[in-house]
């Protein structure tokens, strides 16, 4: 299984930006897919995630500015982000979770400028 994810890049605070992320390969129906982040000398932390089922969950930072959706014809979930913040400045990685297999992608790089 392989996740390529994209959309990272600079934005200015208060701006917005999308990421994307395609699972390819075979995995269970039955998964969550999810965004987690990594600042620098940071733990990494959850984002957002989502069920098949598009039931969903969200850091506490994150509520109210992010939005996480999935495309299951196309193995592909999206993060759609609001008033960003220059602590919102992050490596960005896909998840793709099942009951037995946990798979990460490479990430992606968001920077947002004071």
């Amino acid at each position: 299984v392989q996740l390529q994810a994209s959309g990272g890049g600079l934005v200015q605070a208060g701006g917005s930006l999308n990421l994307s992320c395609q699972a390819s390969g075979n995995f269970y129906s039955m998964n969550v897919m999810s965004w987690y982040r990594q600042a620098p000398g940071q733990q990494r932390e959850l984002v957002a995630a989502i069920t098949n089922g598009n039931m969903t969950q969200y850091g506490e930072a994150m509520k109210g500015r992010f939005t996480i959706s999935r495309d299951n014809a196309k193995n592909t979930v999206y993060l759609h982000m609001n008033g960003l913040k220059p602590e919102d400045t992050a490596v960005y990685y896909c998840n793709l979770l099942t009951f037995n297999e946990n798979y990460w992608g490479e990430g992606t790089l968001v920077t947002v400028s004071s």
